[in-house]
Parts: C-alpha cells; sequence; structure tokens
C-alpha cells in the first residue's frame, strides 16, 4: 500500500465544502470587502453557485455583506479563533503549574472553560492516591450553577444575564446541596465576587466539595477556571493560597497585570 505523502494536502470529500473552502481562503486575501464577480472569478465558480453558498456563510455569520453584492469574511470566524486561541494558550500555560498543585496537595486538579451554560473540563491532574472515586474527564461539562469555575463565569456576568441564565436552565439541581433558587444563587455569586473564590457544596455530587479560582487573560478577561476537588470531608482550607497563587502564576503566563 502506497503511503500518503505528508506535503499533498488532502481535499474535503463534499464538493460544497470544498468549494466553501476555496471563497473563505478568497476572501482572506483581501482586507477590503470583494465583489460577487471578483469572487467568481478568482475561485472559478459559477456566479449562481458562489452567490449561493456566500449566502448561506452569511446566514452563519461566516461572511458578512457590508453592502448589496459586496462580500468579506464576518465576526463569527474572529469568535471562533479567539475561542481556539484561548483554550490552546491557556491549556499550555496550565499544564506545568497545574501539575505542581497536584503534588503538593495530592488531590485532583481541574482547568475549565465555559461553553454557553455549562463548563468544559479541558485538563487535569491527579493520582490513584487522592481517593477520589469521581474525577471528572477531559471534555466532560457540568451547569455553571452547580460547579465552582461556573459560578466565577456567573459572578462575572451582570445581574441580568444571571437572571436570564436562571429563566434558560430552570436552575435544575443534581443534589440536595444544589442551588435551585435564584436568591441563593445570587447570595452565593456575590460571594465569589468579593472573594474572589467559588466553592462546590456537594452540589454536583454527593460527597465531592470544590475550590476554585479564576484564571485571566492580558485583557483582564475571565477565560477559564481552576479547581481542586476532593472528598468531602477532607477539603483543606490550607490548600486556597496554593490555588489562588497557581492560578495567578497561570494568569500571569497569559499576560495579565495585577
Amino acid at each position: 500500500m502506497r503511503k500518503s505523502d505528508p506535503n499533498v494536502q488532502a481535499t474535503p470529500t463534499v464538493q460544497v465544502i470544498e468549494r466553501m473552502f476555496q471563497l473563505i481562503d478568497t476572501l482572506a486575501s483581501r482586507e477590503e470587502a470583494m465583489s460577487l464577480k471578483e469572487i467568481s472569478e478568482k475561485t472559478g465558480l459559477h456566479p449562481s453557485t458562489t452567490h449561493r453558498i456566500l449566502n448561506d456563510l452569511a446566514t452563519g455569520r461566516f461572511v458578512d455583506r457590508p453592502e448589496p453584492g459586496s462580500y468579506r469574511l464576518g465576526m463569527r470566524l474572529l469568535e471562533l479563533g479567539n475561542l481556539v486561541k484561548g483554550r490552546l494558550s491557556v491549556r499550555d500555560a496550565a499544564l506545568a503549574p497545574m501539575r505542581e498543585l497536584h503534588r503538593l496537595i495530592q488531590q485532583p486538579v481541574n482547568l475549565s472553560l465555559r461553553q454557553g451554560d455549562e463548563i468544559v473540563y479541558v485538563e487535569r491532574a491527579f493520582s490513584e492516591r487522592s481517593g477520589m472515586q469521581v474525577v471528572r474527564a477531559i471534555g466532560g461539562r457540568a451547569p455553571l450553577h452547580l460547579t465552582s469555575v461556573g459560578k466565577l463565569f456567573l459572578a462575572a456576568d451582570d445581574p441580568q444575564r444571571v437572571r436570564a441564565y436562571a429563566t434558560r436552565t430552570g436552575l435544575s439541581g443534581h443534589t440536595k446541596n444544589s442551588l435551585t433558587e435564584l436568591p441563593m444563587l445570587e447570595r452565593e455569586l456575590s460571594k465569589a465576587r468579593q472573594y474572589g473564590i467559588a466553592r462546590d457544596n456537594e452540589e454536583l455530587e454527593l460527597g465531592v466539595r470544590c475550590m476554585a479560582a479564576g484564571i485571566y487573560d492580558d485583557q483582564s478577561r475571565l477565560v477559564a477556571g481552576l479547581s481542586i476537588s476532593s472528598p468531602a470531608d477532607r477539603l483543606d482550607e490550607g490548600w486556597l493560597p496554593k490555588l489562588q497563587a497557581t492560578a495567578n502564576e497561570i494568569s500571569e503566563a497569559l499576560g495579565y497585570k495585577r
């Protein structure tokens, strides 16, 4: 069997996707908006085909139409690019400090990001010696209001956005400790804003407690959260300064200035 040449770029198997890539690459080659005629000529696609695909891309905000008949790359690409950049850079900056924190406390350390109304676990440092029965898998998700990191993100939102979140999700609970009423959640978020840390008191999983500190980028935006998970009866308040110092170290690596 012949091995594929790594220098030869693979082409999509679906023709419309290949054409979509052509159009995006063509728009990326120019800073200013381009006319339908020019785009069609550069890609070699029929104007009606070009028009149809561009309109579909515009529906998804991957393409903008500043004027009738002209097109440029859309803001959705910037949003997605920033999301990918944030995930990659945060994980790279966090990995070594997370492992060092785990070495010091011998409990699972989690790195989580917000995605919509949930947090996503993107990295972890743990060992069998931690005694934890439940360790969140990388790629796992959980509602914002049931997790320590999720509360940090909600605390960074204004009250109107928090109320909208509560309406969308219904603040459903997983355990008897879950905060399922908006006033209770708002009081918890007020503490998170005041102290810069948040907690999960067996709200997602009975028998598991967590504490979290925020990670900030060079624009002082909350981009991730670092949390320690522990059996409920073993959570040590002495870990908190170490957690905050580690989160600060990662933030500084991302360019954050206090």
